[in-house]
């Protein structure tokens, strides 16, 4: 049974959103106008609003399990065109109008185009606190997201409604330079199976799984990417964020505001925390027992063929996303990259580089001449010390400077 829409007033920065109600659905809408509170972000100017309207039935898109987390669940994510903006803006809420069936959820994410032309991290709008973008864009995308147990129909979304402002007291996070974490990783396989973001898992595909959406990179897409690498650091394999997983579906341990488990150091795991020490009873956020401290998954052909694992093993993990400066996409017509000891296609093969993974790139060198998907060049592309890439291959965001 669909109700009449209600509308529900909140403070600024609320989202009015129905996660799972009793009694079946519920249609509601509900922002008030953004107001001066102690604890919410203050309009420095005039507002801007918009508005999206979802393609009809939801449940036409379903995605599948979300593969890694192992959840007996369906995720739909609908990614919906940037909106550009006259002025910038740094705070972001949003409204619903929505039907939402008990058991299932909705949400908002949103993210900004930083100076650099790369995205910042998915932001979700949560019925406690308004998106916060790291720096101030004119540029917001929205997408949503839709969960919902396996053989039952998705939240229908009729319309979510935007507002976003410029916060003085919302200060530009300065870039603090790219993580890296001793991270356990194990092998995801599950070929055939479907990723939180719609791919479909190939035999020995290359691609990662990270327990947050936060870093989750739309299907076909590298603007998530992991620079991973054995313990040592001998191989090393870019890969793109395509799945959520394992354990948990909300822990982005390289963020120093994780959505959850704020009591964790930063760069540790809530499953390794689990395993190894106990936290959480030694279990999960579903309530599963941890049986592994894994906070990546990998691919079968990022596992394999990338580092050249055989077992699951303590991995050198780097957020591609959370540094700065050139970067460029790998633009191979369909297999992995090379990555070389040095500037020429005899040195040593090192690792790999997937297609579509986003890449930020230290510095150039002049080697050997290369023809390739972005032409001919003598141009090689440090990646990280003793791992080169071929400039014919990488389509170039923001060019380095030589080494």
């Amino acid at each position: 049974m669909t109700l009449a829409t209600r509308r529900m007033r909140r403070r600024a920065g609320a989202l009015a959103l129905v996660t799972g109600m009793a009694c079946g659905a519920v249609g509601l809408a509900g922002l008030a106008a953004p107001r001066a509170e102690a604890d919410q972000p203050v309009p420095a100017s005039g507002t801007l609003t918009w508005s999206i309207t979802p393609e009809g039935q939801q449940s036409a898109r379903s995605l599948g399990t979300v593969a890694s987390a192992q959840r007996p669940e369906q995720t739909g994510i609908e990614q919906f065109p940037a909106e550009p903006l006259d002025k910038p803006v740094n705070t972001v809420v949003a409204e619903l109008d929505a039907t939402i069936p008990d058991g299932t959820a909705a949400a908002v994410d949103v993210r900004g185009l930083r100076a650099d032309g790369s995205w910042s991290e998915w932001a979700e709008i949560t019925t406690e606190a308004a998106a916060v973008l790291p720096e101030p864009t004119r540029s917001v995308q929205t997408r949503l997201v839709l969960t919902a147990p396996q053989g039952e129909g998705f939240p229908i979304v009729r319309q979510i409604d935007l507002t976003a402002w410029n916060a003085e007291e919302v200060q530009a996070s300065a870039p603090a330079g790219e993580r890296t974490y001793r991270i356990f990783a194990t092998r995801e396989g599950l070929v055939g199976g479907t990723t939180a973001n719609g791919h479909v898992i190939k035999s020995r595909d290359h691609f990662v799984a990270l327990p947050s959406r936060r870093g989750l990179a739309n299907r076909g897409s590298g603007n998530y990417t992991v620079q991973v690498c054995t313990s040592d650091d001998a191989r090393c394999e870019w890969a793109p964020v395509w799945d959520v997983g394992p354990w948990n579906t909300k822990d982005d341990y390289w963020n120093a505001d994780r959505q959850m488990w704020q009591d964790l150091p930063l760069g540790k795991p809530q499953a390794q925390a689990a395993y190894q020490d106990g936290h959480n009873g030694g279990r999960d956020g579903f309530g599963r027992r941890v049986l592994n401290p894994a906070g990546i998954d990998l691919a079968d052909g990022t596992f394999w063929d990338g580092l050249g694992l055989r077992d699951n093993a303590w991995v050198n993990v780097t957020y591609e996303w959370t540094g700065s400066g050139p970067w460029g996409t790998i633009a191979t017509s369909s297999t992995p990259l090379n990555v070389r000891s040095g500037p020429r296609a005899s040195s040593a093969q090192v690792g790999l580089a997937a297609r579509h993974a986003q890449v930020r790139i230290e510095c150039q060198v002049t080697g050997q001449s290369v023809g390739g998907t972005q032409g001919t060049s003598d141009l090689w592309y440090r990646l990280a010390p003793g791992k080169y890439v071929a400039r014919a291959y990488v389509d170039t965001a923001v060019a380095p400077t030589g080494c």
